[in-house]
């Protein structure tokens, strides 16, 4: 190891293959948290329309929500003995999402593509669960699973808020 890495290196009884699989996929998830967190709060700043003030708080609330979860994955791959992202561009290269660049999204569509953007992120989390499992790293599987059902609890809300009638 080179000598900023050594300074960096928290120590771990976590083995280091397979921790570092860990950190890859908490990486992921924190690059996909940023781009979902400014997706939704673009939406929130853009949206129009008869229910405005509704998914203008709400998707104010979400993201808020997403936002508050990133110091915690990126704290837990710093206690993982790893280092997290470092930018808006490295956040780029890890996401998986992806980013809405239009001009104008109609309601129904910012609905629609949160709650598939939240479902991706919780199909993600359920496999950085199984790595984190396969890793003995028992931490991270007891985050991951509240991070599954707050992503779940979006993806219902907007699912709801999507229904006619």
């Amino acid at each position: 190891m080179n000598d900023v890495v050594d300074k960096l290196a928290t120590p771990t009884d976590l083995k280091s293959n397979e921790i570092e699989d860990v950190a890859t996929g908490l990486n992921r998830v924190l690059a996909d948290s940023y781009a979902l967190y400014l997706k939704t709060k673009n939406f929130h700043w853009h949206v129009s329309g008869p229910h405005f003030r509704d998914y203008h708080l709400m998707f104010d609330e979400q993201a808020a929500a997403i936002l508050g979860v990133t110091d915690a994955i990126a704290e837990r791959v710093r206690k993982t003995g790893n280092t997290t992202l470092r930018s808006i561009g490295d956040i780029s290269r890890h996401q998986t999402l992806d980013d809405n660049d239009a001009d104008f999204v109609s309601a129904a569509d910012m609905l629609k593509e949160l709650r598939d953007d939240n479902l991706a992120v919780v199909e993600t989390l359920r496999s950085l669960k199984d790595v984190a499992d396969e890793a003995k790293d028992h931490a991270t599987s007891a985050l991951v699973d509240e991070w599954i059902d707050a992503a779940e609890e979006r993806a219902w809300f907007l699912f709801e808020a999507a229904q006619k009638g």
